[in-house]
């Protein structure tokens, strides 16, 4: 399970995102907020925060925090995802991974981040598409390409 208490740091092996680092391995401190939502900084991002209701451009690989099993990538698709951002168009846990809540810094354009989401801000009880179970705690490595072009 996720610790929930604030500023708790946990250590965790994972796969940086990416394909230019899928050889190498990260470990991550992560940082908790209070709803159970923790993250690493894989990289700081150069360029500007993205606003609530944007139209922005993520590459990710999405695990299944129990085994560390990839359920979904967009980089074996060769095509990010588009989403407005903050607008319930993804799980809580992007939402508020990305535009910062609780203590969690907004992400900036360039950055990549490790999200730990519990399954409370994920797809809670009911799973989803039959690759990940009920109530399931996601490890989501995610590349903040910036604004749609």
């Amino acid at each position: 399970t996720v610790a929930a208490a604030a500023g708790a740091v946990s250590s965790l092996l994972v796969l940086p995102a990416g394909p230019a680092a899928a050889a190498a391995a990260a470990a991550c401190e992560f940082i908790s907020s209070p709803s159970g939502l923790q993250y690493c900084d894989v990289q700081e991002g150069q360029g500007p925060e993205p606003t609530k209701g944007s139209m922005i451009r993520c590459h990710y690989t999405g695990r299944l925090a129990s085994n560390n099993r990839v359920f979904d990538s967009s980089y074996e698709r060769g095509r990010p995802l588009n989403f407005k951002v903050g607008v319930h168009e993804v799980i809580q846990g992007w939402d508020l991974g990305i535009l910062g809540t609780e203590g969690i810094p907004s992400m900036k354009e360039g950055g990549k981040r490790v999200l730990l989401i519990p399954a409370a801000l994920g797809y809670g009880a009911r799973g989803a598409g039959g690759v990940i179970p009920p109530n399931s705690d996601l490890l989501f490595d995610v590349e903040l390409l910036g604004k749609r072009r």
